[in-house]
């Protein structure tokens, strides 16, 4: 996960928007729409030319893609359609937009209508694309150049909030010199690594958290060998690991982490230019740790076939007692409480060899992006929908219940749907100071909404709450996350820019050789087929990229200048 959101994510992100705030009907609706003209009238905000009506009326035409999560909430929503909802109708009440889908579909059938029409030329007036098709459109002059229209027309919240991510979601975007896609922003540092451990293990055990990776490889082996779930079998894992490496939770990148390795990074290299982190010697002495952890049976014998959702039943079902993952791994850890009421688990920071503070990987986010065709006559109406979307979810005229989450995340109703990368660790602080000064006052929508949940646990013993005490709580991740953000810790992929030709041709290729080589180390292979690997990657165009992406650096760098 290079990030990426496979099975597992798409399984987990959507359930925990769903776990929040209240219920809104059709008569909610019809009523709110009553006031759209007046509070259009009384906002001053709404003078931006950002946020102006078109008046008549306009036209833009998309595509969409569904899924289950969508379909099921739309079964929810009886008076709403994808193409009729709140948001389409605030969209049009407010800006003047009419919203028009070209065609619907999903998933892989989804994926080869895209292409053809890609293929063909035959795009909609604004088409969601990957960084590499956005460089092939505009390499055939399909798309506009955005630069002039982003500039003046993305309201100041707008703006402050993709300054949130920093310049590399723009400067993936920007080919030629030229602003070829608006960047649907995420979140690189909710990518953040920590450890989730079964507390009340380690305490049958005699066991004290981490504080080196020796410390992490004691607990692993405790796990395995010391029956900790009592069963009077050999029937447990020391740690969890999914079939794909780099998954976002059950991933290995916070434990390669701790032997400075970062195999899915770009890193200063300390003379001034970049190399990529997969290549490094570093991650010789983390493939050795965990074939030393697979040969002890600390790690599955399947893992090399093991999909996500297999591992979280092996959680579920307390066969594993640790693993790495982000923020929400409280949410699969909290799948072993419906099994066993008590279970505690709790998430620590990462832990280096060294027992120096662990650096954080965060992989750059940024990968999608609005395009919009050549020819169309409003290029500034997708700029104009998502300051909107912004406005009415975290502005100054937010409705965050109504457009966000009723407890449903009605959000999904939107064709687009930015939102601010440091929300949560912003309500995160919020919750903090509240803690402090008892002061609730503070609390904004989101935070609110995040409160709620927590005392359905603490004060109403509601297991539902559980999860996310373990993530916003004074001792939870984000808590730890705050810790990461205050030493220093974090540490970002220094590549930001658009895909380079060779990474276009040749990087799939040079990612399955790595993932391939990496398994096959851990299941036993000679440590030394990692040096040829690194051969291999250079001679398939790794050492071609290097010069590439160190030539973007350099230009980069003396822009900066």
């Amino acid at each position: 996960m290079m990030f990426r959101l496979n099975n597992l994510s798409f399984l987990i992100i959507p359930t925990l928007i769903i776990l929040s705030l209240t219920s809104c009907d059709k008569t909610n609706r019809e009523n709110g729409h009553q006031n759209l003209d007046e509070f259009e009238k009384e906002g001053s905000i709404y003078e931006h030319p950002g946020l102006s009506k078109y008046d008549p009326p306009i036209e833009i035409h998309l595509i969409r893609e569904t899924n289950t999560f969508l379909e099921d909430l739309l079964e929810e929503l009886p008076d709403e359609t994808l193409e009729d909802n709140r948001w389409s109708e605030l969209y049009e009440q407010l800006l003047g937009v009419e919203i028009n889908y070209d065609w619907v579909a999903s998933g892989n059938f989804y994926q080869q209508k895209l292409a053809v029409a890609l293929a063909s030329g035959n795009l909609p007036d604004v088409v969601r694309v990957n960084s590499q098709r956005l460089r092939e459109l505009s390499n055939a002059g399909l798309i506009q150049d955005l630069s002039t229209v982003y500039e003046e027309y993305a309201t100041p919240f707008t703006k402050e909030i993709f300054n949130q991510e920093g310049a590399g979601s723009f400067e993936s975007a920007t080919i030629g010199g030229k602003l070829m896609g608006i960047p649907e922003i995420e979140s690189s540092i909710e990518r953040a690594q920590f450890i989730w451990i079964r507390t009340d293990w380690m305490e049958r055990l005699g066991l004290e958290p981490p504080k080196t990776m020796d410390d992490v490889l004691t607990i692993s082996k405790a796990f395995t060998e010391g029956d900790p779930n009592q069963s009077g079998e050999n029937d447990t894992f020391g740690l969890a690991i999914t079939h794909y490496l780099w998954d976002p939770v059950m991933g290995l990148l916070g434990f390669m982490a701790g032997y400075n390795a970062y195999p899915t990074l770009w890193i200063e290299d300390g003379s001034g230019g970049l190399v990529f982190g997969g290549i490094q010697p570093e991650v010789k002495a983390a493939l050795k740790a965990l074939q030393y952890m697979y040969r002890n049976g600390q790690l599955d014998s399947e893992f090399g076939f093991t999909e996500g959702n297999k591992v979280i039943e092996q959680i579920a079902e307390g066969k594993i007692g640790m693993f790495y993952g982000e923020q929400w791994g409280s949410f699969i850890a909290g799948n072993n409480r419906n099994v066993d009421p008590d279970a505690q688990w709790q998430a620590y920071p990462i832990v280096s060899d060294s027992g120096e503070l662990a650096k954080v990987p965060l992989k750059f986010g940024g990968h999608q992006f609005l395009a919009v065709r050549e020819g169309y006559k409003h290029p500034e109406a997708i700029i104009k929908m998502i300051n909107l979307h912004l406005e009415k979810n975290w502005g100054e005229t937010a409705d965050y219940e109504k457009y966000y989450s009723t407890p449903k995340p009605v959000w999904q109703l939107s064709p687009v749907t930015p939102f601010p990368p440091l929300k949560n660790l912003e309500a995160y602080r919020q919750l903090e100071k509240v803690r402090q000064t008892g002061d609730s006052s503070i609390l904004k929508p989101e935070a609110k909404a995040i409160q709620k949940n927590i005392d359905n646990y603490l004060l109403r013993n509601e297991e539902s709450g559980w999860g996310w005490e373990r993530t916003y709580g004074p001792s939870g991740a984000f808590a730890i996350l705050e810790q990461y953000v205050q030493n220093n810790q974090l540490l970002y992929d220094r590549f930001v820019g658009a895909p380079t030709a060779t990474m276009i041709e040749m990087k799939p290729l040079m990612n399955d050789l790595m993932h391939e080589t990496f398994v096959n180390i851990i299941l036993g292979r000679p440590i030394e087929e990692f040096d040829k690997f690194v051969d291999d990657w250079n001679q398939m165009g790794g050492s071609q990229i290097t010069v590439e992406v160190n030539q973007w650096y350099s230009e980069r760098g003396r822009i900066e200048d």
